[in-house]
């Protein structure tokens, strides 16, 4: 039985999504894409396009609750199922659109370029506690309008495991679709087996922008999974309260679900965030503080009780090092996403609230995710009896018997998760001979050895060569001559 954490008592559900709806109609919604608009004023919400502030009646949103699929998949590159959005599993994948990296030699933050994603991209590639890769930093050495779809095209050259990404714009979303259909065949067998998920904002409090409710529209019509990050921010742009943040995500996530369901009903949609409490002394958005993660919690069964797929920003942290606070926070942040249900947990490797990335975190984020996933396994019946199968009458009641049992051989493995050497669990001494490392050093070491491990994945070459043209062509219109990534070592043997 994979045990749950539940925040919210059954009464407050419905007071949220009622007073959600409430929101829809008074403020309303600010929506700045004319199309969006147009397909809102359509479906009988009230329009004013003087200030673009459109009231959605609670009837509308009902209906496009109707056509959203309970349940979908992201694929991988061999067109294999690897991430259920829906129900209660759960999921990991590092966090995305970092502009930072963690030197881990003078633990200066450095602007992320080609070399520093790709980085990324092969440590997560093996470590399996990451279900799917992420565009998980802008890469500042090509022009802003390639930031976007050059993180996908690296993805796609570098791992074979199904993406969560993100675009910057209406335009680059549609290159990046048409990318992802390279791979996939086209744009039929890309909707049948999608490989990537979108990240798609609203801005707090209960605006949808121009590019927002434009990605919205564009993914729904490709059937390419969309997720809501709603990113209401308690005590600056949402109510103070946890409830009341959780109440305006509710409304900026229906009213771009309606968005979606109107472009295109049936379309795979999630209902995710990245909400933060407002740091009253810093002024900062602590990713890592509990009540974060009480937001994210209470948001998402706020989503499963309407039966949607579900996704959040945890297992990140304030901390600009990787120190005793990003472990505290990041592992706090795992664990209570998990025990949520949540199908997909972004935000591992994240440091300075969601700006820095860093390889040493991602593989000492593994671990605790590994933890997190051994909890909601839960507590399994493995033998007839509970224990006292285990003895017999020569039990001399010193201790070891157990470790020469049989079964204790067999079943050890099912029962205990076994980390990694990023893990000390040797004595002082045996501590002391390996090099008297700590977690850092360790981690630093892990790296290295996942860096040199890393074996390119076989692609398709024609594929290849399309997606190569492809990205090139719109390089060159952006006024570059080559791509960063030409100048490394190939992706395909």
């Amino acid at each position: 039985m994979q045990p749950k954490l539940t925040l919210l008592s059954e009464d407050l559900i419905p007071r949220i999504l009622e007073e959600a709806y409430q929101l829809m109609l008074k403020p309303g919604v600010k929506v700045l894409n004319a199309e969006a608009r147009k397909l809102l004023a359509e479906a009988g919400a009230q329009v004013d396009e003087e200030t673009f502030v459109v009231k959605i009646p609670e009837q509308i949103v009902h209906k496009a609750l109707e056509t959203i699929p309970r349940q979908f998949h992201l694929y991988d590159y061999e067109g294999n199922p690897r991430v259920q959005y829906g129900d209660d599993a759960v999921h990991f994948d590092p966090g995305s659109s970092g502009v930072t990296i963690l030197d881990p030699d003078t633990f200066e933050h450095k602007t992320t370029e080609t070399h520093d994603l790709i980085k990324l991209i092969k440590v997560a590639e093996q470590i399996p506690q990451y279900d799917a890769q992420s565009t998980a930093v802008v890469c500042d050495d090509v022009p802003k309008d390639l930031h976007d779809l050059y993180r996908l095209y690296l993805v796609m050259l570098y791992s074979k495991k199904p993406i969560v990404t993100g675009a910057f714009t209406n335009t680059t979303v549609h290159h990046m679709i048409e990318m992802l259909a390279i791979f996939a065949g086209g744009r039929e067998q890309l909707r049948e087996k999608p490989r990537a998920i979108f990240d798609v904002c609203p801005s707090p409090p209960l605006i949808w922008s121009n590019f927002g409710a434009g990605n919205l529209i564009a993914l729904a019509r490709a059937g390419v999974p969309a997720e809501i990050v709603s990113m209401p921010l308690a005590g600056a742009a949402a109510p103070v309260t946890l409830l009341g943040a959780v109440t305006q995500h509710a409304a900026e996530c229906l009213s771009g679900i309606t968005i979606h369901q109107l472009a295109k009903p049936g379309s795979p949609i999630v209902w995710g965030g990245a909400p933060a409490i407002f740091d009253m002394r810093k002024g900062g958005t602590p990713m890592g503080a509990v009540e974060t993660a009480m937001i994210d919690s209470s948001y998402a069964q706020v989503g499963k009780s309407l039966g949607l797929p579900t996704h959040a920003y945890l297992g990140t942290t304030e901390s600009k090092v990787l120190d005793m606070q990003a472990g505290l926070e990041s592992g706090m942040g795992a664990l209570i996403g998990a025990l949520s249900g949540i199908n997909m947990i972004s935000g591992a490797g994240m440091l300075d609230s969601l700006l820095c990335q860093s390889p040493e975190k991602l593989v000492i984020d593994a671990e605790g995710i590994a933890m997190a996933k051994r909890m909601i396994a839960g507590m399994k019946v493995h033998t007839e009896t509970l224990a006292t199968g285990f003895y017999d009458n020569n039990i001399n009641f010193k201790g070891g018997d157990f470790l020469k049992q049989k079964i204790t051989m067999q079943l050890f493995r099912k029962e205990q998760h076994i980390p990694s050497s990023v893990i000390d669990r040797d004595s002082i001494r045996g501590w002391k001979e390996a090099g008297g490392l700590d977690t850092f050093g360790r981690a630093k070491l892990r790296v290295k050895e996942l860096l040199a491990s890393y074996t390119p994945p076989v692609l398709d070459p024609v594929k290849v060569e399309r997606l190569h043209a492809f990205v090139f062509d719109l390089a060159h219109k952006a006024g570059m001559d080559t791509l960063p990534a030409h100048e490394l070592a190939p992706a395909t043997p």
